[in-house]
């Protein structure tokens, strides 16, 4: 296995275990990433499915006690099947707005300026949804409704324009609806669960003739450096929320936007996927 592809895996696994779960959008990071290592190829698109399932098991494991509880519960517990049904009615949306979608978003909106824009609107949303009153009618995840959940999934519809970021659509519209920013926060993880599970299988069988046994080496070492810092990262931003905002995300992503524009249109980095 070349060693070159090798660290290009590991660097791409730590960029997917970092911004899956923040309000910085995994997809619009790796395909800047994933440009600037000359790694947006039919390769590097079934690598990205990969490592984004290697994130989603790490909030499996973080979260397995409550998995476990709700699963063993669904038969007879009540707020087990309230759970359940939350997260069946907030992953909807997204799940038939993407099969209808996907292939014409990926068509147009998958490169670096357009991923840049989105990072820029939707930092500038973040900022104006921390700015205004912060009602909070459900403490806990376990404290909302189906209505609150179907609002939130409809708000993750949003993350279907790559840059926009999945966890933070989420977040903001759970807070947009009375979340606590702890029950947004957590139920965003939960939320990945199925939807990224629905993807991944979805993206498996639309590309499976692109997986080769021959790239094993490759998965194997992105996996691992995106379960490891998907992990932490989730753990740390339970506790960065418990003291502050979003605002500090809001700010990187306009920023972090500002650059790549500025970037592409002053020629001192070839986008060459935009």
């Amino acid at each position: 296995m070349d060693t070159l592809l090798l660290l290009k895996a590991a660097i791409l696994g730590v960029v997917e275990g970092l911004t899956e779960f923040l309000p910085i959008s995994s997809t619009g990071h790796l395909i800047l990433a994933g440009d600037l290592l000359n790694f947006n190829d039919e390769k590097g698109k079934v690598f990205e499915i990969v490592i984004q399932f290697a994130a989603i098991l790490a909030v499996c494991w973080e979260y397995r006690a409550k998995i476990l509880t709700v699963v063993s519960g669904l038969p007879n517990d009540r707020t087990a099947q309230r759970f359940a049904t939350n997260l069946v009615m907030a992953f909807l949306p997204a799940a038939v707005l993407g099969v209808m979608f996907a292939s014409k978003i990926k068509q147009y909106l998958f490169a670096p300026v357009p991923v840049a824009l989105a990072f820029i609107i939707g930092g500038v949303i973040i900022l104006w949804a921390e700015k205004r009153q912060h009602r909070i009618a459900f403490e806990t995840v376990d404290d909302m409704t189906w209505q609150e959940a179907l609002k939130v999934g409809c708000a993750q519809t949003l993350a279907l324009i790559p840059g926009t970021s999945r966890s933070g659509a989420t977040i903001i519209g759970g807070l947009f609806f009375g979340l606590s920013r702890k029950a947004a926060t957590e139920f965003s993880f939960f939320l990945a669960i199925p939807t990224l599970f629905g993807a991944t299988v979805y993206e498996v069988v639309k590309y499976r003739d692109l997986f080769h046994s021959g790239d094993l080496g490759m998965f194997v070492v992105g996996s691992i450096f995106s379960f490891v810092s998907a992990f932490f990262c989730v753990r740390w931003l339970l506790r960065y929320i418990s003291r502050h905002d979003f605002t500090a995300f809001a700010w990187y992503r306009i920023a972090f936007g500002l650059i790549v524009i500025a970037t592409h249109y002053s020629g001192m980095v070839n986008w060459s996927a935009s």
